[in-house]
This record gives structure tokens, sequence and C-alpha cells, in this order.
């Protein structure tokens, strides 16, 4: 059961890496809808490939990581370096869900576009979900 949440982690991260990877090969799927916008619906992002694939490959790392924290593998890591990332992780995740109180996040003004819309419906809570099972990764409750 201490397996449970990384492992669910390396699950969300390595789906994520794969969407990142398919928008830096040319995939469209989901893309427009995974871009802010303005109220206007103006793009505020234009993300090339390349931006894409490093996204991927930071995804991907994350996903690295909390297979280590599974115990399936022999994690290689120093204690100091699991808490530091371990921490890092989550906290980046915290820090997306609330957003910039302006465009993204949970505190984001009520807007009408698809942006808007899957944020507060997808995009958040997920992000939401992952620092809370980071936390609790880095720090259980027993």
């Amino acid at each position: 059961m201490k397996s449970l949440k990384p492992a669910i982690l390396v699950l969300v991260f390595f789906a994520l890496a794969g969407i990142h990877f398919s928008w830096a090969l040319g995939s469209s799927w989901g893309f427009m809808a995974a871009l802010p916008t303005n109220a206007n619906g103006d793009l505020l992002l234009q993300p090339t490939a390349i931006d894409c694939a490093i996204v991927g490959f930071g995804l991907f790392a994350f996903s690295l990581f909390y297979i280590l924290q599974t115990h399936w593998v022999t994690n290689p890591l120093s204690d100091k370096a699991n808490r530091i990332i371990g921490w890092t992780i989550p906290s980046i995740f915290l820090l997306r869900a609330v957003g910039d109180f302006k465009y993204i996040g949970i505190f984001k003004p009520p807007m009408d576009t698809a942006f808007a819309q899957a944020d507060f419906f997808f995009y958040s809570p997920l992000c939401l979900l992952i620092a809370l099972l980071g936390f609790l990764i880095i720090r259980p409750i027993d």
C-alpha cells in the first residue's frame, strides 16, 4: 500500500510526458485547450516543439523520481536529495494550482474560454492532487 501513491504519480507523470512528447512531434490533440488565453481568447503562450519536448523530459524525470519512491528499485539518491526533490515537485504543482490570480489556477477570475474551463475542471484539480500525493509521500501521515 505504501507504493500506491508514488505509483499513481508515476502513471500521471508518464502520461503527461507522453502528451508533451506527442505535441513535440506535431500532434495537435488537446494542444490548444492546454494553452492559457486571456478573456478574448488570445493565446498567452506560443510554445515550440522544443518547449514541449523540454517539458516532456521534465515530466518524465518526475516519473523516474517517483519510481524510486515506490521502492520497486534501489534508490541511488541520498536522503537529502530525496527530501529536496520530494518537496520541490509537489511545491511546483501547488503553485501551478494556485496560479497567477489572472489567467491560470484556482484563483483566476471566471472566463469563458476553453482553457479556463479545462483549467477549472481538470488542470488545477490534477495539480492539487499531484501536490497532495507528493507531500504525503515525502511527509506521510500515519
